[in-house]
């Protein structure tokens, strides 16, 4: 009888334990999956809970351009030494660029900044927005960053164009396959891709010549083919791989501090990109600079 009661008492514990982590897990929490050895951390965007009790939640990478999805219980809160150890990794990375950027900029004496071609950044996360500002701030180029979610990007493309009229368009969020290793071709086997290509599209009916409007597009394991089919002169992800947040950004900081009379091709920036060509390649564009 004792054997039994503890039996009991100890499944108990069990479901009080479950039913914790479901009450702890919520909107803005930072984790990690349990079950993928938490590899990748990320943001609670929401959580939506099923007909039959269960709870999934909706999930945006904190450094890397992923969406995903995971059962609650399968969720776990990232300690915040490690969350500023991920942090750090990638504002290190951003200084290393930017340093390269000025090393190799002293070579260009009597440039002026205000001559880089302009860009528009649309971007579908608010955290990788006000970092984008920061960036384009610190390299000199003028930029206006809007964030507007994946899905609204390609109504509101063509008016942002009229109004600000760059010379560089940044399409980017969040992105993800929804089944892995399958259904490559299937557009609505990705969580954004469909709105990336579609937001391209309608860009290139406002610009159709690829030089004179030069486009990036995609986020973490993206559509490629689809997107430089639809116009994109870069995109990702070529080997459905993730990208990090400043991937697009270096794509187009390229672009638009090269001379005009210069093509830039995905050789030219391929080893300051996370993993080079198989995160994000393209068909090139000539330069912004005036």
């Amino acid at each position: 009888m004792l054997l039994v009661t503890q039996k009991i008492l100890c499944h108990m514990k069990v479901i009080k334990w479950k039913v914790y982590i479901l009450k702890k897990i919520k909107k803005g929490d930072i984790v990690g999956r349990i079950s993928y050895g938490k590899d990748i951390i990320f943001i609670v965007d929401r959580i939506i809970k099923l007909k039959n009790d269960t709870q999934i939640a909706i999930l945006k990478g904190l450094t890397m351009r992923i969406k995903a999805d995971s059962l609650l219980e399968d969720l776990e809160i990232i300690d915040k030494r490690i969350i500023k150890s991920n942090e750090k990794s990638i504002e290190n990375r951003i200084l290393s660029h930017l340093s390269k950027y000025t090393n190799r900029l002293g070579m260009f004496y009597g440039i002026s900044k205000n001559n880089y071609g302009k860009v528009l950044h649309l971007d579908g996360d608010s955290r990788y927005s006000q970092k984008s500002v920061r960036y384009y701030r610190n390299i000199g180029i003028t930029a206006v960053v809007k964030n507007i979610s994946e899905s609204r990007q390609p109504f509101v493309v063509r008016s942002l164009l009229d109004k600000y009229k760059p010379d560089v368009l940044v399409v980017t969020g969040h992105d993800g396959m929804i089944k892995r290793g399958t259904g490559f071709n299937d557009i609505y086997n990705y969580r954004n891709s469909v709105y990336f290509v579609k937001t391209v599209e309608q860009a290139r009916l406002w610009e159709n010549y690829s030089n004179n409007l030069a486009i990036f597009a995609g986020a973490c394991q993206s559509y490629y083919e689809a997107i430089i089919q639809a116009g994109a002169n870069f995109a990702s992800s070529p080997a459905r791989i993730l990208i990090d947040f400043v991937d697009p950004l270096i794509v187009a900081e390229n672009i638009a501090v090269t001379n005009r009379n210069k093509f830039v091709s995905i050789r030219d920036f391929e080893k300051d990109l996370r993993d080079g060509q198989k995160g994000i390649s393209g068909i090139g564009v000539f330069g912004k600079r005036y």
